[in-house]
């Protein structure tokens, strides 16, 4: 009976050591792409239909907003770009970046209109966004310092959901004129 015991265990533990391995190289995998810096690569090594761009995530704090690179694919225009882009925000971040924006969100699209994008969302953001004036301000930054970091003609987002403009999210700021970015609120 002891002989089967210690022949389970021993099964047991070389079962626990594979999944401790797997497990390991995941997120060893995740966090060595989270980290990377949205840095554009050089010419001869980028590849023609993807780029690195800047998305802005809260710290795990939440007092603040972090950066974070992620290689996309490259859009036919502009508008499909930046709803792109801020598709990303609500994939979430790679690392240990908390969201912004909630996960079941969508981004119906984006127009640029001269040097102010509107941003179209469905209306989960307003009704999965937390309660709170930091989830509601973290949320409406890291959509718009996003767009402005990656995209230099933009210098304000103008919120939609359901394709018509806002006036808030949850009462704590106003939208009814588009936003500008804030990058005093990144922390590094």
């Amino acid at each position: 009976m002891k002989r089967r015991t210690n022949r389970s265990k021993g099964v047991l533990l070389i079962a626990f050591l594979v999944f401790a391995v797997i497990v390991g190289l995941l997120v060893f995998r995740k966090y060595r792409t989270a980290n990377q810096v949205a840095q554009p690569p050089a010419q001869s090594e980028q590849v023609p239909d993807t780029r690195v761009v800047t998305l802005f995530f809260a710290n795990q704090e939440g007092s603040g907003l972090v950066r974070e690179g992620r290689e996309i694919a490259v859009e036919d225009t502009t508008d499909d770009m930046i709803a792109s882009v801020v598709d990303e925000l609500v994939v979430g971040p790679l690392g240990e970046l908390a969201p912004t924006l909630p996960h079941n969100a969508r981004v119906l699209g984006a127009q640029l209109k001269g040097d102010v994008v509107q941003v179209d969302f469905s209306q989960e953001l307003v009704e999965s966004l937390p309660a709170g004036s930091s989830a509601e301000m973290a949320a409406v930054y890291s959509v718009v310092d996003t767009v402005a970091a990656n995209f230099p003609q933009v210098k304000s987002v103008q919120f939609l959901v359901g394709g018509v403009p806002v006036k808030e999210l949850k009462g704590h700021l106003d939208l009814s004129a588009p936003i500008a970015p804030d990058f005093s609120l990144e922390k590094k």
